[in-house]
């Protein structure tokens, strides 16, 4: 088996038994300002550490509330974020999705997509009309080749991880436009071998892109993704206590891990609890935490 990716946090990493499983889905769930994408980001950046390239991380937010991921990654980090937005795409979006180019200045890489960009906008089937349903669906194909140019830039250049955040909460993961979008990107894109990838990205120029293909293989069973989702629930018991449906993506993570707030005597605090780790056994306790300059940093009982 492959060496388990850190989650950049030690204590973590005890307790999943040596870290997470690369190949598989992790999912990250709790309440807004709990820290996960604290969490996500020392997750990324204990890539460079690990497989000598940084994770990326897609932004589905729709809210117009940011993410704050480049202050974060500056700030815990020193890790100036790439974004897509850099000279090395602007005015050249054409070339870079269908030529050479994706295989050009790859050390140089965006590592960040803001995917959506949709501020404010409503991401529930509860909450929008069937209008505005398909308004989605179409906004979303449209996006579909920027996506794919992104995670696949990022995978020819070495990257193995990667984040995916923004996701609202929804009663149910069917109802949501964002874990719509996330269920393709993670079917038919994350786990999707890299010739094939590479044919939906190059279309009729693949066979002429065949060669550089192949000189940039990279193994799917290798890719890591950490969804980060928010939930309703604040409280860490009423986390636990969620019932999961079945089929739902999050019933299909390989891993699940609930972040939220505890009493402690008069006080409230930040605990998270592995509700689901397969691969390894997993100790039943809750764990207190407390977010740092640094990121987050576990208080495991002795």
């Amino acid at each position: 088996m492959s060496a388990r990716h850190s989650t950049g946090i030690p204590e973590l990493d005890q307790l999943l038994g040596g870290g997470l499983i690369p190949g598989t889905l992790t999912v990250i769930l709790g309440a807004t300002g709990i820290g996960k994408t604290q969490l996500g980001i020392q997750f990324a950046d204990a890539g460079i550490h690990q497989e000598g390239a940084p994770g990326c991380i897609a932004d589905l937010t729709t809210r117009g509330d940011s993410q704050n991921h480049l202050a974060y990654a500056a700030r815990m980090r020193d890790w100036q974020l790439k974004t897509t937005d850099s000279a090395e795409e602007n005015g050249s979006s054409e070339n870079l999705l269908y030529g050479e180019k994706v295989f050009e200045n790859l050390e140089d890489r965006a590592q960040y997509l803001n995917l959506l960009e949709m501020t404010g906008r409503r991401v529930t089937r509860e909450s929008t009309t069937a209008e505005e349903w398909q308004d989605w669906k179409a906004e979303w194909n449209h996006r579909l080749e920027r996506a794919i140019a992104f995670f696949y830039r990022n995978f020819v250049g070495g990257t193995r991880r990667c984040v995916i955040d923004g996701i609202e909460p929804a009663a149910r993961s069917a109802d949501s436009q964002q874990f719509e979008m996330f269920s393709y990107i993670y079917h038919q894109v994350l786990r999707k071998d890299h010739d094939w990838l590479a044919r939906d990205l190059f279309r009729i120029r693949y066979r002429e892109l065949e060669p550089l293909v192949m000189q940039h293989a990279y193994e799917k069973s290798q890719i890591s993704c950490l969804l980060l989702a928010t939930s309703h629930e604040v409280m860490l018991e009423d986390l636990i206590r969620r019932p999961i449906a079945t089929g739902d993506e999050l019933s299909n993570a390989n891993t699940i891990i609930l972040m939220g707030k505890i009493h402690e005597g008069t006080r409230m605090s930040r605990a998270l609890y592995v509700a689901k780790h397969r691969g390894s056994p997993c100790e039943e306790s809750i764990v207190p935490y407390t977010i740092t300059e640094s990121g987050l940093k576990l208080h495991p009982s002795s």
